[in-house]
């Protein structure tokens, strides 16, 4: 089996991007599998190229990417990824979509075909901040999802994907007073067990895993 893990390169003015730091720190193989791991750009459109490129070139049978997400307390599986476009900042080529659908022949919205709430029990038991997550956002993470999710739907069906967002390391919230962090050899080992719980099964668990609002 093949997992391909892709984390981004550092955006927003930050200098580190600690989903590549950590997808970069992942062992090569985890229960058996190799792990594919790349580095994307946070780019509209080339970050799902060089994505592709991959699956052509490693034939990958899980993919999953990793993004920050700065002001999140845990690790956070997402549950969903929605068909637009619409970023509150400019990419790292300067582009800046506003309410333009990623797909034009794309679903709606595509939901997850990782096992998020096994996951999530996984990372609990290793007492691990973590959290499904409803919403992916509107910039290049989601963007990512929407579009691993479509290639699946659209031309590899046997790849299941999605994505997980980390908060940010201690070094990246000095400035930034009352802000959550998470050390690196967490996101590590909380991404090693998700990757292991995504090899391991197929379907997930059912327990209560929403939220109220």
């Amino acid at each position: 089996m093949k997992v391909l893990i892709t984390g981004f390169d550092p955006f927003g003015g930050e200098n580190i991007n600690p989903a590549l730091e950590a997808v970069k720190k992942l062992p090569d193989t985890i229960c058996d599998a190799e792990i594919i791991k790349l580095e994307i750009p946070t780019v509209f459109r080339k970050s799902l190229e060089k994505i592709e490129e991959n699956i052509i070139k490693y034939n990958p049978d899980i993919v999953i990417s990793v993004g920050q997400a700065g002001g999140r307390s845990g690790i956070t599986p997402e549950r969903i990824a929605i068909n637009i476009d619409d970023a509150r900042i400019p990419d790292n080529e300067t582009k800046q979509p506003i309410d333009i659908p990623i797909f034009e022949d794309g679903e709606t919205a595509y939901f997850t075909t990782l096992p998020i709430k096994a996951m999530i029990e996984e990372m609990k038991l290793a007492e691990i901040p973590c959290s499904i997550s409803n919403t992916a956002g509107t910039f290049v993470c989601n963007h990512v999802m929407y579009g691993i999710l479509y290639m699946a739907s659209k031309k590899y069906p046997n790849i299941r994907g999605g994505f997980i967002h980390v908060p940010y390391i201690p070094s990246q919230v000095l400035e930034k007073p009352n802000t959550p962090s998470m050390s690196i050899e967490n996101i590590v080992k909380g991404l090693e067990l998700c990757i292991k719980v995504a090899v391991t099964k197929n379907n997930d668990i059912k327990i209560a895993g929403g939220t109220i609002c």
